[in-house]
């Protein structure tokens, strides 16, 4: 069966049956992301709060651009695979293709590992020139130790992807996003208490990012032994026509995240370590739209090829109405408190608490937009969505030569901000366009005047006490406690209820197996 053909009719039971099975297996792929996403954000948290605390704001600028150029890199010599990986494996899963799952997944692992080592020895033997265009000659070694990270982390990536086609997302968090970032943590915490300083930290990237290319290969390896036995089919065509796409727009959005990092040290600001940190402390308070997206991702792919279009209409409300609702109370501390988050970083960081108010508005629209770039590029639409974020990253690039020169830092976060609400603004209009469904759902609103509520409680406790740690403290507190309790008191949805349940039952087989 293919896109746009009807899945065959059924009772209304079976259908909602259906339904509800793929909310519960999205929500359980998603609260396993949920956990390891926790734990890998706190892990890059205290990575820069390590680097802020021992080394300062010109250090933690530096690791910020090495890092800003392997993210960008890595995205480069993936080619667009880890997309495609993920939605043809899930494809050809449904189609009980065998062989063409073997052929997708050694054309795609093959191509990223090549492509990322020619990269790589570029980058390591042009890394003094980049160092000069970025005004910093110190960034020479850093650059070379990104180059020798950048294989391990494209095979890493491309293993994972392949993996979350089989619809469990077990390898991409135990790996991704726990074990990489944690081993990266515990090399970094090493190196600065041995005096290694930020080319020690860099170090912790090497060794973090090839033991998880391993293991990612090895947990790959033993999902195909899942598969039955077949002489790999090959289909470049298909892979690449959707691939291609796929790089272009995932290295426009990677663009969009990283480029005004650049776009600093290019211009030559001595404010890099202060954006970075207000972007880390933004980050977090995004934390829950990445692994919810990529629980996600799977099940429309699959959804979608099968022409259940009513079951993806649901999926894309219940997942925006969970990144909303989750994401809320981070959002409202770092719009009442961000003078206070920053000041755990050090006092010459406090100077981005505007910064970390312009970012989080932008990343507020993001989480209530949803995940529609994902149901572009699940759907077939990757080059509607490439299409958006090269425009969103030409915005971006216009309004950061336009507003960094007279405003620094503020410049940038304005120049991100508005770049990607326009973004995802477009991005909604056309999932309404494609399925005939919006993001705004009830439990949306909900979280909303939840999410109002613990903003006025916040202000409050910021009106009545003192700033510093104790004002901090009590301000959190108080806007967890009500918005919990505002939360509780509109009432959860169907949705939320059978997904608890779901949680609650798994939970207790676990403990008891």
């Amino acid at each position: 069966m293919t896109a746009g053909t009807a899945a065959p009719a059924g009772t209304p039971n079976d259908a909602a049956d259906s339904g509800d099975r793929h909310i519960r297996g999205i929500a359980r792929g998603g609260s396993l992301n949920l956990v390891g996403a926790l734990l890998s954000q706190g892990a890059v948290f205290l990575i820069m709060l390590l680097l802020a605390r021992s080394l300062g704001m010109t250090e933690v600028g530096r690791y910020a651009q090495g890092y800003a150029m392997l993210s960008l890199l890595g995205l480069l010599s993936l080619s667009g695979f880890r997309a495609g990986l993920t939605r043809f494996v899930a494809v050809h899963l449904a189609d009980d293709d065998p062989a063409t799952i073997r052929g997708t997944i050694r054309l795609g692992l093959g191509i990223s590992a090549v492509s990322s080592t020619v990269i790589a020895v570029g980058l390591a033997a042009t890394a003094p020139w980049l160092a000069g265009l970025l005004n910093d000659p110190e960034l020479t070694t850093p650059l070379r130790l990104v180059a020798l990270t950048l294989p391990a982390l494209t095979i890493c990536e491309a293993a994972l992807a392949a993996t979350r086609g089989w619809r469990t997302q077990r390898p991409y968090t135990l790996i991704g996003q726990i074990y990489e970032p944690g081993a990266r943590l515990a090399l970094t915490a090493l190196a600065l208490v041995l005096g290694g300083g930020v080319i020690g930290a860099f170090w912790a990237l090497v060794g973090a990012a090839w033991s998880a290319a391993a293991l990612a290969v090895l947990a790959l390896v033993r999902m195909l032994r899942k598969v039955a036995p077949a002489e790999p089919a090959y289909r470049p065509r298909q892979l690449f026509s959707f691939s291609t796409v796929s790089w272009v727009s995932s290295l426009s959005s990677t663009g969009l995240i990283w480029v005004d990092t650049l776009l600093l040290g290019f211009f030559g600001s001595d404010e890099i370590g202060v954006y970075n940190v207000a972007t880390r402390l933004v980050t977090v308070a995004i934390f829950v739209l990445a692994p919810i997206n990529a629980a996600f991702g799977p099940y429309i792919a699959y959804l979608y090829h099968q022409g259940r279009f009513d079951d993806v209409r649901r999926s894309y409300g219940a997942v925006t109405g969970w990144i909303v609702r989750l994401s809320l109370p981070a959002f409202v501390a770092l719009l009442v408190f961000p003078t206070d988050l920053l000041r755990i970083f050090g006092g010459d960081f406090t100077t981005g608490a505007a910064v970390t108010m312009i970012l989080a508005a932008g990343q507020l629209v993001n989480a209530a937009t949803g995940p529609c770039g994902t149901l572009l590029n699940m759907s077939g639409r990757v080059a509607v969505n490439m299409y958006d974020n090269l425009a969103a990253l030409v915005l971006n690039i216009g309004l950061n030569i336009w507003l960094i020169p007279a405003y620094g830092i503020v410049g940038a976060a304005s120049a991100w901000a508005a770049s990607l609400a326009a973004v995802n603004i477009a991005r909604v209009i056309q999932v309404r366009g494609l399925i005939q469904a919006l993001p705004f759902t009830t439990g949306m609103a909900k979280g909303l005047a939840a999410g109002v509520a613990a903003l006025l409680a916040g202000l409050v406790v910021r009106w009545l006490l003192p700033g510093g740690p104790f004002q901090l403290a009590v301000g959190l507190a108080a806007v967890v406690a009500t918005y919990l309790g505002a939360v509780l008191a509109l009432g959860l949805s169907r949705e939320d209820v059978m997904v608890l349940r779901t949680l609650i039952r798994r939970r207790r087989k676990e403990a008891t197996a």
